[in-house]
């Protein structure tokens, strides 16, 4: 009987052992915890958060996930349909995905790259 008691004793020192406590929780920013690499490493991507249709001929972002475009009109607008004097154009637009949630603060990186008509020139060879 003495015997069945050290078993079960140190079985239970055995399993409390086993158990480990965090020392480094992740770290909680606001709204929940930070996933992904910390903002000092590389990511490869994994940052980025937003998708947009980018519309070089008539600088208009479309936020495919939030369905809002952004447009220039004096400023940058925000709205959920374009006015009736911008419209976006038939020919395909720039995917892109990106860290912002205001896809306009890159907008001259975006226009030097995908300058206007450059979408025309890809479909008329085909």
């Amino acid at each position: 009987m003495k015997m069945k008691y050290i078993l079960m004793l140190l079985a239970l020192v055995f399993l409390t052992q086993a158990c480990v406590v965090a020392t480094n929780p992740p770290a909680y920013h606001g709204s929940g915890y930070q996933h992904g690499p910390p903002a000092h490493a590389p990511a490869h991507g994994y940052r980025a958060k937003y998708r947009y249709y980018y519309y070089p001929d008539v600088s208009v972002y479309f936020d495919l996930d939030r369905r809002l475009y952004f447009y220039l009109d004096r400023g940058w607008r925000v709205a959920a349909t374009l006015p009736r004097d911008l419209r976006v154009g038939l020919y395909g637009p720039v995917r892109l995905e990106l860290d912002l949630d205001e896809p306009y603060r890159r907008y001259d990186e975006h226009r030097h790259k995908y300058p206007p008509g450059q979408a025309k020139k890809k479909y008329k060879k085909w």
